[in-house]
């Protein structure tokens, strides 16, 4: 028999479309799956590390019907490899690549520690549909706005997806595996965790029916019904791609098709799909984008760095602006918030109160089940005008504007909020049951808290932008 090969696996949860895992069982070798728990795992949000632990506690299932194991280990991911390779006589490590700066660094240093111990580590194409470095401008450079960037892939030729293997080679003999339980990845949840799990939706077999859905009804008014938060108009797909339970390339060719049908909102889809890869483009060439501002120019600007007051509020929802607290609220309820919503908090953060862009980002981190570092980074330094292609810092969102235009009749916001008696229903209490008791929080005070003047704020906004970009002398 030939010598194991040890398929390590991240964000890339699935049979199906699986580069490494094809290569792996093509080469008529036994497979032994292995997920590792490393200082990168350790060190995600709670909600997305809490979320990572149940697509892997699904995975394993998976591979089980398959007669394979997922074995489960903890500690430094090249230590961790050493020990399967002397355990298992393994001959070779694959693995799905990663584009975000902390995984690179750990995966240049695992192939080139595996290498030097003769042991063939090789890596394949991850969760993008074009790796950055293939996409280049006519200069030969990489591409710093949305646009050309959309409109050099949109009619790139694409393989279609590759099916999952019919069997998977077993080891005469499995190694040990932890316990997921043993590794806490929801201790962080405390008592919210139960009330997120309702609004999961975790695994292959349901991203795949979650796109089937989409694409029977939904895909043809996506362009019209995408920005209406009370409305169930987009895939939620999000949350599947940030695990690699569904591929990029599946939604992609699934996009095509409804192209082909010519189904309204297919394009529009296909746009949203590609906006990713744009975050995912430009964390690999610039990947100071997730912790400075993409433009140089900007990391002088004097905006608020701490735990303020106002910012604590706004993280509670708590600002007596409807519908930020709403979206505020959604996101601790569900995991997940509407993506317009996402557009209206992050404007009222970074402009009506004048916060710093990363005290956003790290609570989304901390918060969203569908987190993802570059769509995260991407998303908080356009809204706030310090990234790339991204909205100037003089368009401010009004946020009673954005209300009256995407949530009329006040559905989005009644789903999250107290009314003005203080009754709560069913989501809006299950926001008071999830959050620490320690804040304190009461829904009979909700609306006797002060509503921001948001004319107030954007003024406070433009004076300050004024006078960064034209400094008295």
């Amino acid at each position: 028999m030939k010598r194991p090969i040890l398929l390590w696996f991240r964000r890339d949860l699935r049979l199906a479309d699986h580069e490494a895992l094809n290569e792996a069982c093509a080469a008529g070798a036994p497979v032994i799956p292995v997920f590792i728990c490393d200082d990168i795992v350790e060190g995600l949000g709670a909600a997305p590390q809490w979320r990572l632990g149940l697509g892997v506690e699904d995975f394993a299932k998976t591979l089980s019907a398959k007669g394979s194991k997922l074995i489960l280990r903890k500690g430094p991911a090249l230590s961790v490899l050493r020990e399967f390779v002397a355990e298992t006589g393994a001959a070779a490590v694959y693995w799905s690549r990663a584009y975000d700066p902390q995984s690179i660094a750990r995966d240049k240093a695992v192939k080139s520690g595996l290498l030097d111990d003769g042991i063939e580590a090789k890596s394949f194409k991850g969760h993008v549909l074009f790796e950055p470095w293939t996409i280049e401008t006519k200069t030969g450079g990489f591409y710093k706005v949305y646009s050309p960037f959309w409109r050099a892939v949109a009619h790139a030729e694409l393989a279609a997806p590759l099916p999952a293997p019919n069997t998977i080679a077993a080891p005469a003999d499995w190694p040990e595996s932890d316990e997921i339980a043993g590794w806490g990845l929801g201790a962080r949840m405390n008592r919210g965790a139960g009330i997120v799990a309702d609004h999961v939706i975790v695994g292959e077999d349901a991203a795949a029916k979650r796109l089937s859905a989409f694409l029977r009804g939904r895909i043809d008014d996506y362009a019209k019904l995408r920005n209406f938060p009370a409305t169930p108009g987009t895939s939620r797909l999000s949350e599947n791609l940030t695990y690699g339970e569904i591929s990029p390339r599946v939604v992609w060719h699934s996009a095509q098709d409804g192209l082909r049908r010519g189904a309204p909102g297919a394009e529009t889809f296909a746009k949203e799909l590609v906006w990713r890869e744009f975050a995912y483009h430009l964390l690999y060439h610039t990947p100071h984008i997730v912790t400075d501002s993409w433009r140089p120019e900007w990391q002088s600007f004097p905006w608020e760095v701490g735990d303020s007051e106002e910012a604590t509020a706004w993280t509670r929802g708590e600002t007596g602006v409807e519908i930020v607290d709403a979206g505020m609220r959604e996101l601790y309820v569900t995991g997940y918030m509407h993506n317009r919503v996402r557009m209206i908090v992050g404007s009222y953060l970074t402009k009506n109160l004048m916060t710093d862009w990363r005290v956003g980002l790290r609570w989304f981190e901390d918060c969203l089940i569908d987190w993802d570092p570059a769509s995260n980074a991407l998303g908080w330094q356009w809204v706030a005008g310090s990234g790339p292609d991204a909205a100037p810092y003089f368009r401010i969102f009004n946020a009673d504007t954005q209300a009256e235009k995407f949530d009329k009749n006040g559905v989005y916001r009644t789903m999250f909020l107290p009314g003005v008696d203080g009754t709560c229903g069913p989501l809006a209490q299950k926001f008071y049951d999830a959050v620490p008791v320690s804040w304190r929080l009461n829904p009979a005070r909700y609306r006797k808290l002060p509503h921001v003047d948001l004319k107030r704020g954007r003024q406070r906004a433009l004076d300050a932008y004024h006078a960064f970009k034209e400094p008295t002398v």
